[in-house]
């Protein structure tokens, strides 16, 4: 098969990617391992995690998915008056996020946003396929093979342009692109927080989350996982006892901390209970009170940090699923909760577990420019009033440098970042020409990742991805050229801000924002 654009991997980046390129007149072909698109939104069951200004200041596309996941809830459920008059409905109600909702319901959307584009014939959808070749020429990728994972056939898609948008940055290896893994030095780097040489084997922990709702006086409690008694006599080095527990610490400043699970903790520590912060279904927006409180569990207890998942994933994955598994075995006995249900229909798997697990961190490319900590973080540029302003940017982003534990016994590393921007140079790599990245696998650091690896950014890496794919086929010119000569750069950052309305620029008040 060929085509214009092969954007492989369907999580928001690739889906940015693969919708942005096809309005501008490519054909597309995408493809997604898994049987829904939206990957940490949806497969991996995290809500986003978005900045305070994300109203005003999403990238276009990102705004439209969040528009329309709320008018599906209007649409479909039976809301109270009050919650369905609300401009800024909030399904869940969690903490994490003022929008948290159902992953189905953002993977439903996705689809419909694809649909006229499927139907056209200019985009077409391979579901349940993952790269297992990359066929190259040089500096350029020519073709990618896919495989069908129901079935076991293959097919091979050569592309003018390839989009890595896979959640370990899969393509990396198979292309043979240069690329990082784990941690920088600070001997490299220069960053404050990263630790004083390389380790490819410091890599943040991973989470396989799971839906729940609670019903008391009812007795669900789950087959004994084979791992229980290793979780429950396990201490990590970065934990005050063990990970089946209320007890963990405080990500910013590592005091130990309790939570509770439905109710919260009058220690400014734990301020709200552990079930509303990622709360994605509240049974109060309902007239319906049939439909229940339902809670993501993506808490600290999940975090897997015994074996890195790069360069080959092992039996961390397997490991992964029965520390998540032994966790609520916990809270339904020694916790003390036994109606604690698993809900698979939420997930949209069999055993209530979220499809694939919540990925932190990838492979990244060596790119053109790489962020670092100098560019974004607070106390890095004490010397400097907001993060690095970027002649080349082609989105916006905020959130904190937030890394989990890691596979090298690190604690976490949780600092505050300026509101930032995304450089177009993160975006390319050093020596390949037709590939380019748009997930975790940017030209950030294992330190910058922390802040560049959350939902609004990814998507709009891969909005920027999919803009930068169709202008340089329309204009004949390869992504290195575009960012390197100042006219062309000028004039693929007027398609994104004039055409796409994607906002490049922070006003000066919110780029030089801290949280205290």
């Amino acid at each position: 098969m060929e085509t214009d654009v092969l954007v492989v991997g369907g999580g928001l980046g690739g889906v940015a990617a693969a919708l942005t390129a096809v309005r501008l007149g490519r054909r597309v072909v995408l493809t997604e391992p898994t049987d829904w698109l939206g990957g940490q939104l949806t497969s991996q069951l995290v809500p986003p995690d978005e900045h305070p200004w994300i109203e005003q200041y999403a990238a276009s596309g990102y705004a439209e998915l969040r528009r329309r996941i709320r008018e599906y809830y209007r649409r479909n459920y039976p809301l109270t008056p009050e919650a369905a008059a609300d401009p800024l409905l909030d399904p869940g109600l969690g903490v994490v996020s003022r929008f948290c909702h159902e992953p189905r319901v953002a993977a439903a959307v996705l689809e419909e946003m694809l649909a006229p584009w499927r139907a056209s014939g200019r985009l077409i959808v391979f579901m349940e396929h993952e790269p297992v070749e990359v066929g190259t020429n040089g500096d350029v990728i020519e073709a990618v093979t896919l495989k069908d994972l129901r079935t076991g056939d293959e097919v091979t898609v050569s592309a003018s342009y390839v989009v890595d948008a896979t959640e370990l940055g899969d393509l990396l290896e198979l292309g043979g692109v240069e690329h990082v893994i784990g941690a920088e030095g600070r001997d490299q780097t220069g960053e404050l927080h990263a630790p004083e040489v390389a380790n490819p084997l410091d890599q943040q922990a991973f989470s396989w989350c799971f839906a729940l709702e609670h019903r008391p006086g009812e007795d669900h409690t789950i087959d004994r996982p084979a791992g229980y008694e290793h979780w429950r006599d396990t201490v990590a080095p970065f934990w005050p006892g063990s990970q089946l527990s209320w007890t963990d610490v405080v990500p910013v400043t590592l005091e130990r901390r309790e939570w509770k699970l439905l109710e919260a903790n009058p220690s400014k520590r734990a301020p709200f209970s552990l079930w509303r912060y990622r709360q994605i279904l509240a049974s109060s927006n309902f007239v319906d009170k049939a439909i229940p409180d339902v809670t993501v569990v993506n808490w600290p207890q999940l975090d897997y940090w015994e074996k890195p998942l790069l360069p080959e994933a092992s039996d961390a994955l397997a490991a992964s699923r029965d520390l998540s598994l032994s966790f609520l075995y916990w809270m339904q006995t020694e916790g003390g909760y036994p109606g604690l249900r698993l809900r698979p229909d939420v997930t949209g798997t069999a055993d209530g577990l979220a499809k694939t697990p919540y990925i932190r961190e990838a492979r990244r490319i060596q790119a053109e420019f790489t962020v670092l900590e100098q560019h974004v973080g607070v106390e890095a540029r004490a010397s400097s009033t907001g993060s690095e302003i970027f002649a080349d940017t082609v989105g916006l982003g905020r959130y904190r440098i937030d890394l989990h534990p890691s596979t090298a016994g690190r604690s976490y590393v949780d600092i505050e970042a300026y509101p930032f921007q995304i450089p177009l140079g993160a975006l390319i790599p050093v020596r390949v020409d037709n590939l380019l990245p748009a997930n975790k696998n940017i030209g950030t650091t294992h330190i910058t990742n922390g802040c560049y690896r959350l939902h609004p950014v990814e998507w709009s890496i891969g909005e920027a991805v999919g803009a930068l794919v169709g202008f340089c086929l329309t204009e004949g010119l390869s992504p290195r050229k575009v960012r390197n000569d100042p006219t062309h750069l000028a004039d693929y950052q007027r398609l994104l801000s004039e055409n796409l309305k994607i906002p490049l620029a922070w006003p000066e008040e919110i780029r030089t924002h801290r949280d205290s």
